[in-house]
């Protein structure tokens, strides 16, 4: 399944109903996020940019309104459909990571590689020596920092297609350089599938080109 674009309409998390609102580009409002865009989700602690990405990757839903993709309601959408797209539709890069700890780096990418075939070995290497963790394939990356984790997790989550990624603060602990490495690598891979691109950030933005900002 293609998705060409993913619709928001009056969604709010379900916790903050009956709250006052406040002015926001994305709650309560009508939003339409297209395919082959940039877009920057500029948010507060707290304010629910995590709870939008679990929300339109389907692993929750305890929001109020509703999130469509290319105009069907994801609320009936069954596991298996949910399994495809997070397959070919939508890659997802969590604030946690998500990474085993007790793998190598290099396990972490290949795990996920394996199964999509989205890369070669060579592809990989080439990605790692960018991001300058290359020598660092087989250390464990719970022994890592937290920057040279996200790095490997940026790797890992661009291992298959998709129409749309979104990165959960993806370069919270990278510095300037490095946030520039990481968006030059997202912006090309993205651009060859002709998919669109979602960083949240509570301060530290990816630095992407021509990004629209939206403001939680």
């Amino acid at each position: 399944m293609e998705i060409k674009e993913i619709e928001l309409t009056d969604v709010l998390p379900a916790v903050f109903k009956g709250e006052p609102a406040r002015p926001s580009d994305v709650w309560l409002t009508n939003l339409t996020l297209r395919k082959g865009e940039r877009y920057i989700i500029s948010a507060e602690s707290g304010t629910g940019k995590s709870s939008l990405c679990a929300y339109i990757f389907g692993a929750r839903r305890d929001y109020i309104g509703t999130i469509r993709f290319s105009g069907e309601d994801v609320r009936s959408y069954p596991i298996k459909k949910w399994q495809g797209i997070r397959r070919t539709g939508i890659a997802y890069l969590p604030q946690d990571l998500g990474l085993f700890p007790e793998l190598t780096a290099w396990e972490n990418i290949t795990l996920k590689n394996s199964i999509t075939r989205h890369f070669s070995n060579e592809q990989i290497m080439a990605l790692l020596a960018r991001l300058g963790i290359q020598s660092r394939t087989d250390f464990p990356v719970g022994k890592m920092s937290i920057g040279q984790q996200q790095r490997v997790a940026i790797v890992r989550t661009l291992c298959q297609p998709f129409d749309f990624i979104f990165l959960d603060e993806p370069v919270s602990h990278l510095d300037e350089e490095n946030n520039r490495i990481v968006a030059s690598i997202v912006e090309e891979e993205a651009g060859r599938q002709g998919a669109a691109i979602i960083a949240t950030s509570v301060g530290n933005h990816l630095l992407l080109s021509d990004a629209k900002t939206l403001h939680l």
